[in-house]
């Protein structure tokens, strides 16, 4: 028994699942990379470059959550961590007494210097390597069109 409806053809159905199958084995292959290189899970090197881009290598709580899309408890859990190791520091929001930001240390920025190679160098060898220029144009339009 089948349980695609009508709505979603089983041929459209097995485009998403091979959508779904790509980004985790890639996402996996990252975090294997990165913590066998560096010790640091990809979740924690998404926070570190989110805030190296941000003005004053800092963000609130709030906007560090939406950047790396993850909870408002998960990034606290996580944010923890860092800090723990020294990576971050949290700072009171002047404007909000309820608000914090969330800022790279130097510590923090060279964990993040020392493990971008490896980052950009596993994109490239599972995912832009094998697209040339039209695909990775079709690509970003698509993304663009679905909201990404």
């Amino acid at each position: 028994m089948s349980l695609v409806t009508d709505a979603i053809a089983p041929e459209d159905i097995a485009v998403w699942r091979t959508l779904q199958r790509m980004q985790v084995t890639i996402m996996r292959r990252l975090e294997n990379a990165l913590l066998a290189g560096h010790d640091l899970p990809l979740a924690s090197f998404d926070v570190l470059q989110q805030l190296a881009e941000a003005p004053q290598d800092r963000l609130r709580m709030n906007d560090l959550a939406v950047g790396v899309l993850l909870s408002r408890s998960g990034l606290t859990r996580l944010v923890d961590r860092l800090e723990r190791e020294g990576l971050v520091v949290r700072n009171a929001c002047p404007s909000d007494a309820r608000g914090l930001f969330a800022v790279l240390t130097p510590a923090g920025r060279k964990r993040l210097a020392d493990a971008a190679p490896t980052y950009y160098r596993c994109i490239r060898e599972h995912f832009f390597d094998h697209l040339g220029g039209t695909e990775l144009r079709q690509i970003a339009l698509t993304a663009a069109k679905l909201g990404g």
